[in-house]
């Protein structure tokens, strides 16, 4: 499951997103620009989301009720992990071949799984982008 959580009152989509990769993983993280920029200083632009699903969701306690979920692009920021490769638990580094490939993964709880099908076509998609290809 990639990181996520929720926008705090007063916090846009981009410092929500990457506040949320610090405190799940501890890794510094810059959000890649997949999307356009406008040449005017005011107001303030922020990056645009890689994509933006709408995920139905029925919680126990809550009910029923749907997230909007702002998918960005997001790159190590190296100058801040210098141990990028010690990752805390339940985390892992994911290749293009092992989303294609429906490789399985052993979940923090000790199930094995695959990534759903819109988190390995959209993370296969994230990598060719931040690749050039």
């Amino acid at each position: 499951m990639p990181l996520g959580g929720h926008i705090e009152e007063n916090e846009d989509p981009v410092t929500a997103v990457l506040r949320e990769i610090r405190e799940e993983s501890g890794i510094v993280a810059n959000v890649f620009d997949s999307g356009s920029n406008f040449e005017f200083d005011n107001p303030l632009q922020i990056t645009p989301p890689f994509t933006i699903l709408i995920e139905d969701i029925n919680d126990p306690i809550e009910g029923y009720h749907q997230h909007i979920d702002m998918i960005y692009i997001c790159i190590l920021d190296k100058s801040h992990n210098e141990k990028s490769e010690i990752l805390p638990t339940g985390c892992l580094w994911v290749d293009i071949d092992s989303l294609r490939k429906k490789k399985t993964f052993l979940t923090p709880d000790g199930q094995l799984i695959s990534p759903p099908d819109d988190v390995a076509i959209i993370a296969s998609h994230a990598i060719k982008v931040v690749n050039g290809y």
